[in-house]
């Protein structure tokens, strides 16, 4: 297994030498290897196979595409108006999560500034979603020890991956394993695999083998048995887009997981950035949820698994209402929705 020489440098994008640089997610575990991306085709292109994915990284990445898009435009000779129809096809690449469109629209300004105005201010955005991942891990950190009242490490379950892959670096919810692992209280951590793309057992499990946390990988389907067998103390997933009622998007399968935290009584923390959450949504009904293909379910590796003339459905995210949720984690601190701290009321 191929790991990065050293923590400091696991990077999913990163601008180098007028393209962007990504880690391709595809052929993790099993080979680190970068895709060099020089036109937003190639970038729309790389977020819809999910070479690049997770909500952060995908807004990250979408920041540095108008700078693509400017380059692109010099190089072939586009007006404003196909530059902007660039970035605006790099926008849509993938309609559930937030950041895309936000880190977007946030360089967009500077676009008639010039490419070093957009490159600054798509650095900044990287450099705000480290420095909020190490803070919202602190904030998670401190709450689960708070809320869970144990005085010993805890066993923890995570869903889908949500560390350095997915962000501009750290991680969301496994940023908050991370700080409690740095703390010496993680037991164990249970890594769903995350259907149909195995994104846990590939991606999750790597970083946490990575970083010397003892993890187990399971079936989704295994979850609420582990949960309910009171083998767990506390879930901690992220986000792909939170609304203003609570109600919360993340990779499917998650909503499962929220039902049998809130079977057993234990905490179900989300942990975003604020990038996340998107106060105009006034709730998970007016969430578009991405379907993908489905090959991705009725076939594995280019084989088919199931009968000819079986479709395959394939939603690539669910939506767990926020009454199910016990506590937003994101760079500001923690919000108690047990208590009605909804992000509608309070991150506006």
């Amino acid at each position: 297994m191929t790991q990065p020489a050293a923590h400091g440098e696991l990077r999913a994008v990163e601008w180098a030498a007028g393209r962007l640089r990504l880690i391709d997610q595809t052929v993790l575990p099993h080979r680190l290897e970068h895709i060099e991306i020089e036109t937003t085709e190639g970038l729309r292109d790389a977020i819809a196979a999910l070479v690049v994915r997770g909500a952060p990284a995908i807004g990250a990445a979408g920041a540095y595409g108008v700078a693509l898009a400017l380059i692109e435009g010099e190089r072939e000779g586009w007006n404003r108006e196909q530059v902007l129809a660039a970035v605006h096809r790099v926008r849509e690449a993938r309609p559930t999560a937030v950041n895309l469109a936000v880190c977007v629209d946030r360089v967009l300004p500077f676009v008639d500034e010039g490419l070093d105005a957009v490159l600054a201010e798509a650095a900044a955005i990287q450099r705000e979603d480290v420095r909020a991942n190490r803070d919202m891990g602190v904030f998670g950190a401190d709450w689960l020890i708070a809320r869970t009242g144990l005085d010993r490490p805890l066993r923890l379950l995570t869903h889908c991956n949500t560390g350095a892959l997915a962000t501009a670096g750290w991680g969301t919810a496994l940023g908050v394993i991370r700080e409690l692992h740095s703390r010496g209280l993680v037991e164990l951590v249970y890594a769903d695999e995350t259907r149909p793309l195995l994104q846990g057992s590939r991606l999750t499990a790597w970083e946490l083998d990575y970083e010397g946390i003892e993890h187990y990988v399971q079936a989704d389907a295994a979850a609420a048995g582990t949960i309910l067998r009171g083998e767990v103390d506390a879930a901690v997933v992220g986000a792909d887009r939170v609304a203003a009622n609570g109600d919360t998007a993340n990779k499917v399968g998650t909503l499962g997981v929220a039902l049998a935290c809130a079977d057993a009584g234990i905490p179900f923390l989300v942990a975003a950035p604020t990038t996340t959450v998107d106060v105009a949504t006034g709730s998970g009904d007016d969430i578009h949820i991405e379907l993908r293909d489905g090959a991705e379910v009725v076939e594995w590796g280019g084989v088919r698994t199931a009968p000819p003339a079986t479709r395959g459905h394939n939603p690539a995210f669910d939506v767990t209402p926020g009454r199910l949720i016990t506590a937003l984690v994101t760079e500001r601190g923690v919000l108690d929705f047990t208590a009605g701290e909804l992000p509608g009321t309070h991150l506006r």
